[in-house]
């Protein structure tokens, strides 16, 4: 998936090198939320967005993807999906590497779902 490339790339000038334990955490989450912004946030003739910050003192990389369609997820808890489903954890795996993630509203329709990791 692009995006996950373009974040290791931008990762790795910001001396966050491939392969570290933060560059996976980051590539694993703009994984699973660039997926669910095509999978469930996709509205005809429009794309979702992908912001990366990172203010070096505080540790943390802040990963947002913003999509146009209304409907928001619910960021506590998220449901168990049914064992025997073939989808339904992209929200888990984020709750689970993440430091915190949540939902926020965006200028514009839609809304932006955001991630924190941090170097362990």
């Amino acid at each position: 998936m692009l995006a996950r490339r373009l974040a290791v790339w931008k990762l790795d000038e910001w001396e966050i090198p491939y392969g570290s334990p933060l560059s996976d955490t980051v590539a694993l989450i703009v994984a699973q939320l660039a997926a669910n912004a095509v999978l469930h946030g996709r509205v005809p003739g429009r794309d979702f967005e992908l912001r990366l910050v990172y203010p070096y003192e505080s540790g943390l990389v802040r990963i947002e993807v913003s999509d146009t369609h209304e409907d928001w997820p619910d960021a506590s808890p998220v449901p168990q999906p049914d064992p025997d489903a073939d989808g339904g954890r992209g929200l888990l795996i984020v709750e689970a590497v993440a430091a915190r993630w949540g939902v926020s509203d965006r200028i514009g329709p839609g809304k932006t779902v955001w991630a924190e990791a941090g170097r362990p």
